[in-house]
């Protein structure tokens, strides 16, 4: 009996070992297992002032609740960011829908006014779908400015100097 209990312990360690390993040794709160009420206080106090996903640095990434020593190091690996449908999909790989929501409270992927996609574009406060569509099918604009002019007949003027914030530089 002693026997089948030692190697049920040896199993059950290897698979503990294994689950560890497959989760990247990650310890921190970055499971997808946590409530909503958490996800809800995440997002409650985001900032006005998101984080550029292709230029914030560490510590500045540690402000986003919930993100530690790993989540930073998924953050970085898949840089340049292009579109926010990227992120979605590469820190999907770690935590669930939920949690990458959150975190796009609190980021931004850079616009650029003629190859973002309808996604990325959306990250405007205040653009509708329909509206993100209508600047995609006015393409090409020749300057951001052309790209804005266009935009402000969408958006107040406090959501365009957000936009601009965004915006790749020419």
């Amino acid at each position: 009996m002693k026997i089948i209990e030692n190697k049920i312990t040896g199993v059950l360690l290897v698979l503990l070992m294994a689950t560890v390993v497959a989760c990247g040794g990650n310890t921190e709160k970055e499971s997808s297992s946590e409530n909503t009420s958490t996800m809800q206080a995440d997002t409650a106090s985001a900032p006005t002032a998101k984080l550029n996903m292709n230029t914030a640095g560490e510590d500045a990434f540690k402000t986003i609740p919930n993100v530690g020593d790993n989540m930073v190091h998924e953050f970085e690996e898949y840089r340049p960011y292009v579109s926010i449908n990227q992120f979605r999909k590469e820190i999907g790989k770690y935590v669930d829908s939920s949690r990458v929501a959150a975190y796009e409270q609190y980021i931004f992927v850079p616009i650029h006014r003629n190859d973002s996609d309808v996604s990325t574009l959306m990250q405007i406060p205040g653009l509708e779908k329909a509206e993100a569509d209508k600047l995609a099918a006015g393409r090409p604009y020749k300057s951001n400015q052309a790209f804005f002019d266009a935009l402000n007949s969408y958006i107040s003027e406090e959501e365009l100097a957000t936009a601009k914030s965004y915006m790749k530089s020419e």
